[in-house]
């Protein structure tokens, strides 16, 4: 399964060219570089959803938590399908 992950933006890498734009994107602690040629519009601050390196589109911040929420839940989830190690 294939999963598009928010992350909030926090540096936009200046490129003159629209489609090699790129930011770093804060995915809860964790910086990655991601570009952003999908979504042009997206600003320092916005939260993105990112698949495979690529910024998909722009979230609201509170649709972002929610995402997280659901992820954290999958995660406590498989936990315990998984049972102690």
């Amino acid at each position: 399964m294939c999963l598009a992950v928010p992350g909030k933006i926090v540096d936009i890498l200046a490129d003159p060219d629209p489609a090699l734009r790129r930011a770093t994107v804060d995915f809860g602690g964790v910086r990655k570089e991601v570009s952003l040629a999908f979504t042009p519009e997206a600003a320092i601050g916005d939260y993105v959803l990112v698949h495979v390196g690529f910024a998909l589109n722009v979230v609201d911040p509170d649709e972002a938590q929610k995402i997280f929420e659901y992820l954290k839940q999958m995660d406590d989830l498989a936990e315990i399908q998984e049972g102690p190690a």
